[in-house]
């Protein structure tokens, strides 16, 4: 008789960092109703999953919902899977960290639910041909990736019936393939619809379909409240599978490995799930590779898509450089708690390094990720903490106060970077890139002052410009049931396109420019200055004078200034200066003509900062600004920035200079449409320049770190 199996497992998560007012709604949106439908339903048998920062929050705040958990997995309804703890892109980070997070989350589980856990969640379902040995090393015997993975060895639907054996090393991990068909109709079409396409895919024998997907779709995704809960789509589902027997088993993927082979072995790519191969694109063929797509379907030739994919999920290191700064600094402090004594202080360590793998900021698509700022800043803040407490430990012994700098390929990029460190801070600084500060980490509050991320080019720009151009922009309403996957352009915002803009350089810090004498500085704050000068991205010399009691790196670049329509030439020389036990940097600048004219332009030094809301304020001797507004303040001879989000101020004391400022806001997209999200606050100094052959002006940016209540 023509029969399926159905293997579910529900993957319930939420960030590292992310607000406790969403933990709490997608608690009672989502994750409660589910256990509660399970309860209603005693035959529906799935597995479910739990990252880390979930189950954290979860026993504090509602351990009642552990107790009902571990009475489902009592009954054997219930199949809890384990994965890496803080929810990492396994493959990206270092083995003994897979090892140490899978442990971690085995352990929990254990414990919590009196259950021992063999099947892995594997986050946003990236899969590397080198997992299988990391995976079996740590007690794992299968995973959930995504039919599509199945379909680039030249599978078809019609071959996977099954789970499969994949190895590495001799290594072997069992793999299940997850029905993109099914993500795609679950929890979107009528139950009775959705029962009569299950029915047709029955074989004679057995046939599983497996769909591992996100918890939240049931219930905090836009609109599946209403349609799962409050018009019951859940519940029916279930009724329909309970009043299905005859034909329809369901089944957890790890009872169906104990009762049904493999249906052999395989190879899998590098991959993930369709959507995520897109998103991985440049954009312009992020944009382009969804159209062909629907352009192919339409033209009725589906049979070539499975032939089509996108990119690699690792080239978000190199669309984003932010994201590659963030991982290559993870891999840092990898380095150095690995390094640490066995004990609490390692693991401690440790704990917080995997808090900063946790993969939310390290890739964009649908969901915000880089483009939250506050989950960036919970990477940052947990690795700032685990390279503090290994840099202690290293140097015990040897004082508590130092400082020392070191050139290194920090972004294998085979170009070397400068690193700048003390008992207080750790500066990034990119000779090659503007000899600009890319990251500067205050130990004490664990903040990345310099955690922005640069306005570029998206592939769903394009699709909003055309759309607005047609008139076909919706305004989202609370209300609307809708799936994420929608071709609908949906945005939070009237107008929305007018906001579309794009950096040519990556926003860091002391970035200079040169403008016409004359020109209105505050066109560098917002992205729309004319340059006249080769210095805001270009690379720069450098040398490192180290003491006991200072460090500086001279960063040197003999480059042009345009005027009077023809280039001069002009030296520019920066130094940064930081010392033991002060969050501080003097930044001293020279400026030399070496051309055979005068020259005569305006000269301003770009400062970005990673503030954490446009509310926060900047602060002159006689006006205060949001750093949501954009505006100039005349013969500013010290300013400050204060976020009580981060718990400090910087105070900037330079020569009486022209102040100008601009929010740096991005349009990107989420689950509910496209939306404006604030990235921080542009901070730009700047002084008429003129100056005679060999004549030279010389000025120093004093700042300084201090702590405020938070």
């Amino acid at each position: 008789m023509p029969h399926v199996t159905l293997g579910l497992a529900i993957h319930n998560h939420q960030p590292v960092g992310n607000f406790p007012s969403v933990f709490e709604q997608a608690y009672r949106q989502a994750y409660e109703p589910m256990v509660g439908a399970l309860e209603r339903h005693h035959d529906v048998r799935l597995a479910l999953h739990y990252s880390g920062p979930l189950l954290d929050w979860l026993t504090a705040a509602h351990p009642d919902l552990m107790s009902r958990i571990r009475a489902l997995v009592a009954r054997g309804q219930v199949e809890i899977m384990t994965g890496g703890y803080y929810e990492p892109i396994l493959p990206i980070i270092p083995d003994r960290d897979k090892h140490g997070q899978i442990i971690k989350m085995t352990g929990v589980v254990r414990e919590l639910f009196e259950y021992q856990a063999t099947g892995l969640w594997l986050a946003e379902r990236v899969w590397e041909p080198h997992l299988p040995k990391a995976l079996a090393s740590a007690g794992v015997t299968y995973t959930i990736v995504d039919d599509a993975h199945f379909h680039h060895v030249g599978l078809t639907d019609a071959d996977l019936l099954g789970h499969f054996v994949t190895e590495e090393q001799g290594a072997t991990v069992s793999i299940f393939p997850s029905s993109k068909a099914l993500r795609y109709r679950i929890p979107w079409w009528r139950v009775p619809e959705l029962m009569q396409w299950l029915r047709e895919q029955a074989v004679n024998g057995d046939r599983l379909l497996t769909m591992g997907d996100d918890g939240e779709k049931f219930g905090l995704w836009p609109g599946t409240h209403s349609l799962c809960w409050d018009r019951g789509w859940v519940d029916a589902f279930f009724t329909a599978i309970e009043a299905a027997r005859d034909w329809l088993t369901v089944a957890p993927p790890g009872e169906w490995i104990r009762r049904q082979p493999a249906r052999g072995r395989i190879y899998l790519p590098t991959a993930s799930y369709d959507e995520m191969t897109e998103w991985a694109l440049p954009a312009p063929a992020a944009a382009r590779l969804p159209a062909i797509k629907h352009e192919l379907e339409a033209q009725g030739r589906a049979e070539i898509l499975p032939f089509l994919h996108g990119g690699y999920w690792r080239h978000f290191l190199v669309k984003y450089p932010e994201i590659n700064t963030l991982h290559k600094m993870m891999l840092r402090v990898s380095r150095k708690a690995w390094r640490m004594r066995s004990g609490t202080r390692r693991d401690e360590a440790l704990d917080h390094l995997w808090q900063g793998q946790c993969n939310c900021p390290y890739w964009h698509g649908v969901f915000g990720g880089i483009y939250l700022g506050h989950i960036r800043a919970a990477n940052y803040a947990h690795l700032i903490q685990a390279e503090r407490i290994a840099d202690a430990s290293r140097r015990e012994g040897h004082g508590r106060r130092w400082v020392e700098a070191e050139t290194r390929d920090l972004d294998a990029d085979g170009r070397p970077e400068v690193l700048m460190s003390s008992d207080t801070q750790v500066l990034s600084i990119d000779p090659g890139d503007g000899g600009t500060i890319v990251a500067w980490d205050v130990r004490a509050a664990g903040v990345n002052l310099i955690n922005v991320m640069t306005r570029r080019a998206e592939g769903y720009h394009e699709t909003l410009r055309k759309a607005a151009a047609r008139g076909e922009v919706t305004l989202v309403r609370p209300d609307e049931v809708e799936t994420i996957h929608t071709t609908r352009v949906r945005v939070k915002e009237s107008g929305l396109e007018r906001h579309l803009a794009t950096d040519w350089y990556r926003r860091s810090s002391l970035h200079d420019h040169f403008l016409d004498a004359g020109a209105d500085p505050t066109a560098v704050a917002g992205g729309d200055a004319q340059e006249r000068g080769d210095f805001v991205s270009a690379p720069f010399g450098v040398t490192i004078r180290r003491a006991a009691s200072q460090v500086a790196v001279r960063l040197v670049r003999d480059g042009s200034v345009w005027v009077d329509g023809a280039a001069a030439p002009i030296r520019l020389e920066k130094t940064l200066t930081i010392q033991p036990g002060r969050a501080a940097l003097d930044v001293t600048y020279r400026i030399t003509n070496t051309a055979d004219r005068p020259i005569a332009a305006h000269f301003a030094v770009e400062t970005n900062w990673g503030v954490s809301t446009p509310d926060v304020q900047i602060v002159t001797a006689a006006t205060s600004h949001r750093a949501g507004s954009r505006g100039r303040v005349e013969a500013v001879d010290e300013v400050a920035v204060r976020d009580p989000g981060w718990g400090l101020a910087v105070r900037a004391t330079v020569p009486s200079s022209l102040l100008s400022f601009a929010p740096i806001e991005v349009v990107s997209a989420s689950e509910a449409g496209f939306e404006r999200t604030f990235q921080g606050v542009s901070l730009c100094f700047g002084w008429p320049l003129r100056l005679d052959p060999a004549a030279v002006w010389e000025g120093l940016i004093a700042l300084a770190v201090h702590t405020t209540p938070r």
